[in-house]
């Protein structure tokens, strides 16, 4: 038995993928289950779960082959709008422990909806509540003093 991650195979090429680019540190390839055609995940060659174990460099090369997704799938669904999307450990619904981004293609009824349906009972309207805003803003304030 492999503790291999599914994405790691898919690097390896020990399971077969459709490949949309490539780089120093990363790879593109078309999700087997898209939300939508064009549906494009993003991983790095480094096999860490969270984003931030990655380092800047290879931050950067990861994005770069976000960039890369976006303006080849852009050309072909002509569009210039997608939904990126990172689910950055199980709690927020990463189903394969490493890091992966999803380039999603986004056109007129493609059925998609926004980050506001995951969660559609969050009060939307009203007054924001600055109190809370900034009693988070000083926590991290106090983080970094």
């Amino acid at each position: 038995m492999s503790d291999q991650t599914l994405f790691e195979k898919i690097l390896s090429g020990e399971i077969p993928s459709h490949e949309i680019g490539r780089g120093d540190n990363w790879y593109a390839f078309l999700d087997i289950f898209p939300r939508r055609e064009g549906h494009t995940l993003v991983v790095p060659h480094k096999a860490v779960s969270r984003l931030s174990q990655l380092n800047d460099q290879e931050i950067a090369g990861l994005f770069s082959g976000v960039k890369d997704a976006q303006q080849k799938m852009g050309k072909i669904f002509s569009t210039q709008d997608f939904t990126i999307c990172i689910h950055d450990g199980p709690l927020a619904g990463q189903e394969v422990p490493h890091v992966h981004v999803h380039v999603i293609p986004r056109t007129k009824g493609d059925g998609g909806l926004t980050l506001m349906s995951m969660w559609p009972k969050t009060n939307l309207v009203g007054e924001p509540d600055h109190a809370k805003l900034a009693k988070i803003s000083q926590q991290v304030a106090e983080l970094t003093s």
